[in-house]
């Protein structure tokens, strides 16, 4: 049976936003938020009754917003608002996606401050619900005012235009509408621009970032510590006295994470009174750029869980005080910056977990027979492994440049800076991709590394996760065909399965 999920508007939580990216849950609306709605449609309905000149109600749109609009047109109005701004272009946006839009674009309404009926507010929840998910291209939107092209192709999907994906098959929308029930929508005054206006997509692309983000940066939480005692790395560096006199709260929480992590191992005992005085950076520094990472995520996901839950359309009706006010919360430039500061630190975490894999192959550092495997020459062992995590890092330091500083100027200069914030969520997942694989080929050299010191033992955290390695990627005795050995452990990581190994540490839950 399916599992229901009550949103309360204005209240919604990170763990909650996984569940309905996930899937397999029944989205319903707190009850609490029906007088809200009603009582903006209401001031919809007595603007229009009273003939008020009303931005979107009653007027063009952007620089025709002088242009007043007849009474028996408004409906027109909104259907041709919806159906000119479907310019998008480019593959479609996935259903993980799409089931976040519909969530984040129909509680966004429910706040009571838009003046949509209840009705298009149930339609998008029927669509999220029955898995009837509008193809929504993801190329087109500037982010301001707001995802008008995403969105409109999803609005579209409301008066049976376009088409939608139903268990992986495209239909025409009117199909998709039926298998949903709900009859075609003709939409009252404001409705269109209230459903094209808003953050959602950007937002949906930021939230699936970070939700991927998080799983990652468990992962190399674990690849570190793995590769520290693979490499014969010191402990010292964890020590809490060190990251207490920096008082930096992630480094704090990191340098615990590495050593409950690194803790109890045979490996680090046998090489206490080693001659290395100091290890390279990218061992001795991780809970300084793995901490600061943890605090960038921190401080993404507060700015997710705030724009997940706020009001975004324009304008906004506050019903209290009988007022429409203007203004621009449709402008995505707190989703643009967070999500490139987000960029920056998933970009970060693979570079430094690169450096790490090389620390592994040369074995004048490591110790360690030369890129990890035995009778070296006849056999390459993981060396071209280590190219393609060079290769994966490179690319992203280009893909980590800055969105929110390229503004371009749009609707005839009345749109004159925007945030590009649809972008710099969209370009997160093939970061946090190929972040994810540079990790999981980090775990698979430390495993191999653990393995040539034995009959030594690591930590108990550590044997638990080269048990987990091997359990789906044999040991590597000599060279066979090593893509399909990537791609197990490329889902662990993905999957987010070791988030257990650093419970509570994360901002999105566990």
């Amino acid at each position: 049976m399916t599992e229901r999920l009550t949103l309360t508007p204005g209240q919604i939580t990170l763990p909650q936003l996984r569940r309905v990216a996930a899937g397999g849950v029944e989205v319903e609306l707190d009850p609490a938020c029906d007088a809200g709605i009603a009582a903006a449609a209401a001031l919809i309905d007595k603007i229009v009754a009273e003939d008020r000149t009303v931005y979107g109600v009653n007027t063009g749109f952007g620089l025709l917003a002088n242009k007043r609009i007849p009474r028996e047109d408004l409906a027109t109005l909104q259907r041709n608002l919806i159906l000119s701004h479907c310019t998008g272009v480019g593959s479609a946006l996935p259903d993980d996606v799409v089931r976040l839009v519909l969530a984040l674009k129909a509680t966004g309404l429910a706040r009571g401050f838009s003046g949509v009926r209840r009705e298009v507010i149930d339609a998008l929840l029927r669509l999220l619900n029955a898995e009837v998910y509008p193809v929504i291209p993801s190329k087109g939107s500037v982010g301001a005012s707001g995802d008008l092209a995403p969105l409109a192709q999803m609005a579209a999907t409301l008066l049976g235009v376009g088409e939608v994906r139903y268990h992986g098959e495209i239909l025409p929308a009117a199909f998709g509408l039926k298998r949903a029930g709900v009859a075609p929508l003709v939409l009252g005054p404001k409705e269109g621009l209230a459903l094209i206006n808003g953050t959602q997509v950007s937002t949906a692309l930021a939230l699936k970032g970070l939700f991927a983000t998080g799983d990652l940066f468990a992962a190399a939480a674990v690849s570190g510590a793995l590769t520290t005692d693979a490499a014969q790395g010191s402990d010292a560096p964890f020590d809490a006295r060190i990251a207490e006199v920096r008082g930096q709260a992630g480094q704090i929480a990191m340098a615990g994470v590495y050593r409950q992590l690194t803790e109890g191992s045979a490996v680090r005992d046998s090489h206490v009174d080693c001659p290395r005085v100091q290890d390279p950076y990218s061992l001795r520094c991780q809970p300084q750029v793995m901490g600061t990472c943890l605090d960038q995520i921190a401080h993404v996901a507060a700015i997710l869980g705030r724009e997940a839950n706020a009001v975004t359309d324009n304008p906004l009706l506050f019903t209290k005080e009988g007022d429409v006010l203007s203004g621009g919360n449709f402008h995505a430039e707190p989703v643009a910056m967070a999500a490139d500061n987000l960029a920056l630190a998933i970009a970060e975490i693979g570079s430094m977990a690169e450096r790490r894999i090389a620390l592994l192959m040369d074995p004048a550092f490591s110790g360690l027979p030369a890129f990890l495997v035995a009778d070296g020459g006849l056999n390459s062992g993981f060396m071209i492994a280590h190219v393609t995590a060079a290769a994966l890092v490179s690319e992203n330091k280009g893909l980590a440049h800055p969105a929110s500083v390229d503004s371009l100027p749009t609707s005839a200069n009345q749109e004159d800076h925007v945030s590009m914030a649809t972008w710099a969520a969209r370009r997160l997942t093939d970061m946090t991709g190929n972040t994810a694989t540079v990790i999981a080929l980090e775990l698979l050299c430390g495993a191999q590394g653990i393995e040539f010191h034995r009959p030594l033992k690591s930590s108990p955290p550590l044997e638990e996760i080269v048990a987990d390695i091997r359990a789906r990627v044999a040991h590597w005795d000599s060279d066979r065909h090593f893509a399909p050995d990537i791609e197990p452990i490329l889902t662990m990581v993905a999957s987010g399965a070791l988030r257990r190994f650093v419970p509570g540490l994360l901002p999105d839950g566990d």
